[in-house]
C-alpha cells in the first residue's frame, strides 16, 4: 500500500528527506479554468480592462508563485527551477480562460506543487483584476496534467 510521504513513523507531519535521491530532469504541467461572463472576457481580450493587461499580469504572477511555492506550501522544498512557463488562452465559446503551466528542473524532487501553484495564483490574479466588473467569476478544475522524472515515473491525466 502506498503511504503518505510527509508523515513520519510517529504520525507527525515532516519534510521528506531527499538528500539521498539522485538528480533527474523533472517536469510538471498543470491547468486551471476561469469562467466569467462574455462581457468580462471580451474586455480582457480586447485590452479594454481599466487595470491593464490582465493576461500579462496573471502570467507574471503565476511565474512568481511557482518560484515561491516553498514559502507558501508547508513542507515543500525550495527548488532551483530552470523553467517556468504560464500560458493563458481565451476560450471564447465557453467564456473561459484556460491557464496552463510548465515547470522544469534537474533535481531531487518533483515540481508538481510549483506547476499547480502557478495556475492557482494566475487564476486568482485574473479574479482580483476583474472582481470590480464581475464578482461571480469561477475558478475551477485546477489539476495536474502531467509529470515526469523521479522514482514514480511518468504520469499523464486521462482525457
Amino acid at each position: 500500500m502506498t503511504k503518505f510521504t510527509h508523515i513520519n513513523t510517529n504520525g507527525e507531519a515532516n519534510m521528506v528527506d531527499i538528500s539521498t535521491k539522485l538528480d533527474t530532469v523533472r517536469e510538471a504541467r498543470a491547468e486551471a479554468l476561469v469562467t466569467m461572463s462574455q462581457d468580462t472576457l471580451s474586455m480582457i481580450v480586447e485590452g479594454k480592462h481599466h487595470k491593464g493587461d490582465v493576461f500579462a499580469t496573471a502570467r507574471i504572477a503565476g511565474i512568481q508563485a511557482a518560484k515561491r511555492t516553498w514559502e507558501l506550501i508547508p513542507l515543500c522544498h525550495p527548488l532551483l527551477l530552470s523553467k517556468v512557463e504560464v500560458k493563458l488562452t481565451a476560450l471564447l465559446e465557453t467564456n473561459q480562460v484556460r491557464i496552463e503551466s510548465l515547470c522544469k528542473l534537474s533535481g531531487k524532487t518533483g515540481v508538481e506543487m510549483e506547476a499547480l501553484t502557478a495556475v492557482s495564483v494566475a487564476a486568482l490574479t485574473i479574479y482580483d483584476m476583474c472582481k470590480a466588473v464581475q464578482k461571480d467569476i469561477c475558478i475551477e478544475k485546477i489539476r495536474l496534467l502531467e509529470k515526469s522524472g523521479g522514482k514514480s515515473g511518468h504520469f499523464t491525466v486521462e482525457a
